[in-house]
C-alpha cells in the first residue's frame, strides 16, 4: 500500500466516515456509483472490487463481464451535500467518493473505461513531452418542478447576461454552491448570471485534463443534488428550450512543457506558438471525426444550429465567438493565459472522452506538423 492510500485510510478514521462511494462513468458519461463500508477500501486498494461489466453500457459482453474498480487514491473526497443522522442511536452518515480506473481481471486497463481512455491521451503526451490543462466554462438551467408548474419547464427567473437577481434563487444558488466546490478542492474562477432566462455559469480553474474530467463530473452531481435540496432541477441538456441559448462547456486549453507555457510565442500570431497553432490546426483538421463523441446527442446538434453564439462553422478567430476555436485576448506578461478556447463541448458529454478525443487530434496536428 502506498502513502497515498494510507492517508485515505487514516482521514477516513479521523473523520468518521461511514460510507465510501466508488465513482466511474459508462461510455455516454453517466456516473455510476457503488458504496463501499470503510473496512472494504483496504481490500479495494490491494484487489479492486469485481463487477459485472457487461451490465454497464458499452463495456463489455456477457461473457466476458469480469471487470475490477481500482480506486485512484488521490481522488478521495468527503461529499458535503451527503450526511445527517442515520435514524436514532445510529449517529451520521459521512460520506465520501473516490474515482476509479476499470481494469480487467488480469488487471489491464480496460478498452472501454473512458477514464482509462483519457489516461492513455495524456500519457502519449508525456511521452512527447507536454502536459494537457484545461479549464471549463459550464453552463446550466434552473428549473421550476414540473409539480409546480403543470409539467412545464419554467425558468426560476427571467434575467439575462451577467445580470443581478434581486433576492434572486440562482444568486444564492451559486453562492452555496461555489462553496461546497471549494471545500472539495475544486477551484472557481467565476461564476454569474448567463443569457438565457434560469441560465447559469460556473468556470472552474485549469488543472491537468484527468482532473478537471474528474471535476466536470462531480460538478454535474453537485449542482444536481443542491438544486434537489433547494426545491428546483437542474439541467445540463445543450439546447433544453427553442428559442434561447443552449448550455455549452467552452473549454479553454493549452499545452505545458513543465512550467513553460508551449503555446506562448511573444513573436507569433495573438502570440500563439507554432506548437499552438499546430494543435489548432489539428483540431479543426478533425472536427467532423469527434463531433459524435464531443457532441453526442441529437439536442447536441439543436444546440450548434440554434443561433447565439454556439459555433456552426469549422473555423477559428481573435474576437469571434461565433467561431469553433477561439484564441482569446490576454494581457501582455501574462504567459500562463497562452491559450485555445474550444467551444463546442457541451456539459451533458463524457468529459474522459471529450478531452481524449480533444487532446488526440491536437497532438495529431503536432506530429504531422499541420502549420
Amino acid at each position: 500500500m502506498d502513502r497515498a492510500q494510507e492517508n485515505v485510510l487514516n482521514l477516513i478514521e479521523e473523520k468518521d466516515v461511514r460510507f465510501v462511494r466508488l465513482w466511474f462513468t459508462d461510455v455516454s458519461g453517466q456516473l455510476k456509483s457503488v458504496a463501499i463500508v470503510p473496512a472494504e477500501l483496504e481490500h479495494a486498494f490491494a484487489d479492486g472490487i469485481e463487477f459485472d461489466g457487461s451490465a454497464i453500457e458499452g463495456f463489455t459482453r456477457v461473457y466476458e463481464s469480469d471487470m475490477l474498480l481500482r480506486p485512484d487514491a488521490s481522488t478521495f473526497q468527503i461529499l458535503p451535500w451527503r450526511g445527517g443522522s442515520l435514524g436514532e442511536g445510529l449517529g451520521r452518515a459521512v460520506e465520501a467518493r473516490i474515482f476509479c480506473d476499470v481494469q480487467t481481471p488480469e488487471g489491464d486497463p480496460s478498452r472501454s473505461d473512458p477514464r482509462s481512455v483519457l489516461e492513455k491521451q495524456l500519457q502519449r503526451a508525456k511521452n512527447m513531452g507536454f502536459t494537457f490543462k484545461v479549464q471549463p466554462e459550464i453552463e446550466f438551467y434552473l428549473l421550476r418542478p414540473p409539480s409546480q408548474t403543470g409539467g412545464e419547464l419554467v425558468s426560476i427567473d427571467n434575467a439575462s447576461y451577467f445580470d443581478h437577481v434581486p433576492n434572486g434563487g440562482d444568486n444564492d444558488f451559486r453562492r452555496r454552491a461555489v462553496a461546497m466546490l471549494e471545500q472539495i478542492g475544486i477551484n472557481v474562477g467565476f461564476s454569474h448570471h448567463e443569457a438565457g432566462a434560469g441560465q447559469n455559469e460556473i468556470d472552474l480553474v485549469a488543472v491537468e485534463a484527468l482532473a478537471a474530467a474528474d471535476n466536470i463530473m462531480t460538478f454535474r452531481v453537485l449542482i444536481e443534488e443542491i438544486a434537489m435540496q433547494e426545491g428546483m432541477i437542474a439541467t445540463f441538456m445543450p439546447k433544453p428550450f427553442a428559442d434561447r441559448p443552449g448550455n455549452g462547456m467552452h473549454t479553454h486549453m493549452a499545452l505545458y512543457e513543465g512550467e513553460k507555457n508551449a503555446f506562448y510565442d511573444p513573436a507569433g500570431q495573438y502570440q500563439l506558438s507554432r506548437i499552438g497553432r499546430s494543435f489548432m490546426a489539428g483540431l479543426l483538421e478533425h472536427a467532423r471525426e469527434y463531433s459524435a463523441v464531443v457532441n453526442q446527442h441529437v439536442n447536441s446538434y439543436k444546440r450548434l444550429w440554434g443561433g447565439g453564439e454556439a459555433p456552426s462553422y469549422i473555423c477559428w478567430g481573435h474576437n469571434n465567438r461565433s467561431a469553433l476555436i477561439r484564441v482569446p485576448y490576454y494581457r501582455r506578461g501574462q504567459v500562463e493565459s497562452s491559450r485555445i478556447e474550444y467551444r463546442a463541448a457541451e456539459p451533458a458529454a463524457n468529459p474522459y472522452l471529450a478531452y481524449a478525443a480533444l487532446l488526440a487530434a491536437g497532438l495529431d496536428g503536432i506530429e504531422r506538423k499541420l502549420v
